[in-house]
């Protein structure tokens, strides 16, 4: 999945937990050509700016001294919003029933987008009902993974 590499998301989550939010997960992304490290947090209260902006100085601090990104890059802390990206096996399983957008890195049966119902979760991946067919997915195949509002 499209997740900023293990020794960054390291030095991050302590970081994030110490300060009393949920380390949702990061991403390093290159968007208009230039590196951005995205931070997601979230709390049971929700998330506001000055949140953002203590995690970011905390988060950044580290960063800094343990220097796990070599390269210049911008970071960028917010809530994981109602579009809300998923990480982990262990954030799936608590949005079975709901529907969600896969990204793939190769094609599946023709496709590398697929939005539907996420049916369930298995150490292999993900099924997701999409019109009414199932799509058993794997994990190594993911390279985004987001809820989709639903109104």
């Amino acid at each position: 999945m499209r997740s900023a590499p293990p020794r960054v998301c390291e030095c991050i989550e302590p970081a994030v937990t110490g300060l009393g939010y949920e380390f949702v997960g990061a991403e390093y992304v290159c968007e208009s050509g230039q590196r951005v490290l995205r931070v997601y947090i979230d709390a049971e209260s929700g998330v506001n700016v000055d949140d953002c902006a203590k995690v970011s100085h905390q988060v950044s601090g580290v960063l800094d001294v343990e220097d796990p990104i070599r390269e210049v890059y911008t970071l960028e802390v917010s809530s994981p919003g109602i579009d809300r990206p998923l990480f982990t096996p262990q954030q799936f399983e608590c949005f079975v029933g709901e529907v969600i957008r896969l990204k793939l890195n190769v094609a599946v049966l023709g496709r590398r987008n697929f939005t539907g119902e996420l049916m369930q979760t298995t150490d292999a991946g993900v099924v997701v009902s999409v019109d009414g067919e199932a799509y058993d997915i794997d994990w190594s195949l993911i390279n985004e993974a987001r809820l989709v509002a639903q109104f």
